[in-house]
């Protein structure tokens, strides 16, 4: 198949869109509790969505994943695993470093590891990266990108300062650098995992074209594995939240006292990376009533199915990106942190999160996004040049 350098980085676009909105409908999700909305959501995120679509669009799916080499199916979901508490540990970098410092740190180190590991890991770094032009461009971009991601991160360190009074000294007292760092580097580690997994897929890969699937398609099997063992840890950590907060009958309750849906929608700051993991840690104490609320259980539950799905489509256009970046399909992990830090940053300022900021944060904010926009085209030039048509 001939590389397209271009569509491709149109196709992570859109997933990056579709990272950075998906949080949005959960918005709308009333008088349930954090575990009870991301489950249900991550059901069709995780299970539903990705099942679905690759029966529709590929060939023997079932037949392909069990014939796949066990070695290969382990790996697969194993790195989804270790994706999997990378997005949950992320909620308690937003605790100790504040949510932009912490975006930046994860969000950076996330691109960086997704983005070299794997050629490091297979040997070609020396030969296809370091060793060629368009290699070097490559590496040039996402070296932008990681500029980009920082820069982005000290305008939400400028807006943060802009806070109330009240609000600064709530957040130092949760600020704490080496606590921070240490789970940033572990949530940003093991947020990489899910390009490793896809790696690990390529056996999976071959068996689906083999069967007759079409090459633009042929990362939606893998996703299948990967995505079931990142359902695996948010299943066991949601499922334990809802155990210890009492708060499993949520699921078919029509009407709550509102001892437990006083709660109600809580303030959300999620990610591609992660959910809303820092609501987890700091639920608001419910205001103690003896009345009961109707819970929207229908509206909650197409909600959450559209966020679920919403945020399934970011994997579905970055496999398909994947597929048109030729051999620099590295690339492609960079382009999606950068595409995600720009549409979610984007999302904020729509959502008037960034009001009062002042002019410095909106300057850093604005240099920040147009590097980020830079890194996409220096890193799509790159593959251009690699392209066999230039």
């Amino acid at each position: 198949m001939t590389p397209n350098p271009a569509l491709g980085v149109l196709f992570h676009w859109l997933g990056g869109l579709a990272s950075g909105s998906f949080y949005v409908p959960y918005r709308g999700v009333q008088k349930w509790s954090w575990e009870t909305y991301w489950l249900v959501g991550g059901v069709f995120s995780w299970i539903v969505a990705p099942l679905l679509v690759a029966g529709l669009l590929t060939k023997s799916l079932f037949s392909v994943i069990v014939g796949a080499p066990p070695s290969t199916l382990f790996w697969c979901y194993f790195f989804g695993l270790l994706w999997g508490v990378g997005g949950l540990t992320f909620g308690l970098t937003m605790r100790y470093l504040g949510l932009s410092l912490g975006m930046a740190i994860v969000m950076g180190l996330c691109a960086a590891f997704g983005t070299l590991m794997p050629p490091v890991f297979n040997g070609t770094f020396a030969s296809q990266v370091l060793g060629t032009p368009s290699g070097r461009v490559i590496l040039f971009g996402i070296f932008v990108c990681l500029f980009g991601i920082a820069i982005a991160g000290m305008a939400g360190v400028r807006k943060e300062r802009s806070m109330p009074v009240e609000e600064q000294q709530s957040s130092i007292k949760e600020f704490n650098l080496r606590k921070g760092f240490g789970v940033a580097t572990l949530s940003g580690v093991m947020s990489a995992c899910f390009a490793y997994g896809l790696a690990a897929g390529n056996p999976i890969r071959a068996a689906t074209i083999q069967a007759g699937t079409p090459n633009l398609w042929q990362g939606l099997p893998v996703l299948v594995v990967v995505l079931l063992g990142g359902f695996t840890t948010n299943f066991i950590w949601t499922a334990y939240l809802n155990v210890r907060n009492k708060t499993g009958h949520e699921y078919l309750a029509s009407e709550l006292p509102v001892e437990t849906a006083a709660l109600g929608p809580q303030p959300i700051s999620e990610t591609a990376l992660s959910g809303p993991t820092a609501s987890v840690l700091t639920h608001a104490p419910a205001e103690l009533m003896r009345e009961t609320v109707q819970v929207p259980l229908l509206r909650n539950y197409l909600l959450c199915a559209l966020a679920g799905v919403t945020w399934y489509f970011q994997f579905f256009f970055y496999s398909m990106g994947e597929t048109k970046m030729g051999r620099y399909t590295f690339s492609s992990w960079t382009l999606h942190m950068a595409s995600i830090v720009i549409f979610s940053t984007l999302w904020g300022v729509g959502l008037k999160e960034w009001k009062g900021a002042g002019r410095p944060a909106i300057r850093l904010l604005l240099i920040g996004l147009l590097t980020l926009l830079g890194s996409t085209i220096i890193i799509g030039y790159g593959n251009y040049l690699a392209s066999p048509s230039h």
